[in-house]
């Protein structure tokens, strides 16, 4: 039993594709005693409301992060929260920076001020591999925000409330991710344009990313920042899976770009633990009573986790298995 069986829970950004399917898990799987939808657009609210029917467990809160006081109200006799909202197209970011500040930094605080004074027992933060060593905007502020939640946990001692991240990858299926691009040319019998031919991706599903999320409630004791052990991934393995009988082109790496995908810096590696199906990154800095996980393997010095340098990767096979199932 999960200890979101039974709870009161609220996910920010609701509405997006992670919390969809958020939603969709918890309610036939965890069996909540209510589940707030948190969210700033309308239309996907109202989209929302016809997916999942009359479920009389659901709320649908319109707010914004950057609302401290609608936070606060949707945050009444909450027990646990999920923080996926955030402003996330990386070369939008570069053109709006202030406004990126405004949602993913101001917002993750406003987040973190409403449920320390809620009472909320404990709140995950979703991040991105784009906060580790970042190289655009966007991951700097995510990178921000992951500081916040975890440093957190030094402002609620003495308070039930804990924080603790999760970080991954590559959502396939989801809104940002190039699957259905690359599906979509190849049903138009395209060509495929891909960056560049040596790039490297983590990949995960959008199941695997919400039982990572779930699970994690369930682990965490406040200060973590978990990262699922998750394949890599060739950019021209994907598009060999997804449109094989389609010309590629290489179009070069976009601004803000990384060639090869990092979610632990070698800076972090020195906290981190690996454990059966995750790492965790522990807290640099601990004055709530962290205690480390008794099962976690110390890793050399250097370690880094980098899509280049993984120890498990996915075939043109192997993918195309995982879309059918996913379909």
């Amino acid at each position: 039993m999960s200890v979101l069986t039974g709870s009161s829970i609220l996910i920010t950004g609701g509405t997006g594709s992670f919390g969809r399917a958020f939603v969709r898990h918890v309610l036939r799987h965890e069996d909540p005693r209510r589940v707030v939808v948190f969210s700033r657009d309308e239309l996907k609210q109202y989209e929302a409301r016809r997916l999942f029917g009359a479920d009389e467990r659901l709320r649908w809160f319109i707010g914004d992060v950057r609302d401290r006081d609608r936070l606060t109200r949707a945050m009444h006799g909450i027990d646990h929260v999920v923080h996926a909202a955030a402003l996330k197209q990386v070369d939008t970011a570069e053109y709006n920076p202030f406004e990126y500040v405004c949602t993913n930094v101001s917002g993750s605080q406003n987040v973190v001020d409403a449920a320390i004074d809620a009472g909320v027992h404990r709140v995950v933060a979703l991040s991105t591999d784009k906060a580790s060593s970042p190289i655009n905007l966007y991951g700097a502020t995510k990178l921000v925000a992951d500081k916040l939640f975890v440093s957190a946990n030094h402002y609620a001692a003495g308070r039930p409330t804990r924080f603790a991240v999760v970080r991954y990858g590559n959502v396939m299926g989801s809104r940002g991710s190039v699957v259905p691009l690359f599906l979509r040319l190849a049903g138009e019998g395209g060509s495929i344009p891909i960056t560049d031919k040596r790039m490297t991706r983590f990949w995960i599903t959008l199941d695997q990313a919400v039982r990572f999320v779930v699970d994690s409630f369930d682990l965490m004791k406040g200060g973590e920042l978990y990262v699922p052990r998750i394949p890599s991934m060739r950019i021209i393995d994907l598009a060999e899976a997804l449109a094989p009988d389609c010309p590629i082109y290489e179009i070069g790496v976009r601004p803000g770009e990384k060639l090869h995908e990092e979610m632990i810096a070698p800076d972090d590696g020195r906290r981190t633990l690996r454990l059966a199906d995750r790492y965790v990154v522990q807290p640099a800095i601990a004055t709530w009573g962290y205690t480390p996980p008794t099962d976690g393997e110390r890793l050399p010095e250097g370690f880094s986790y980098r899509s280049d340098s993984n120890e498990s990767w996915l075939s043109a096979d192997e993918l195309r298995g995982i879309l059918a199932v996913e379909d």
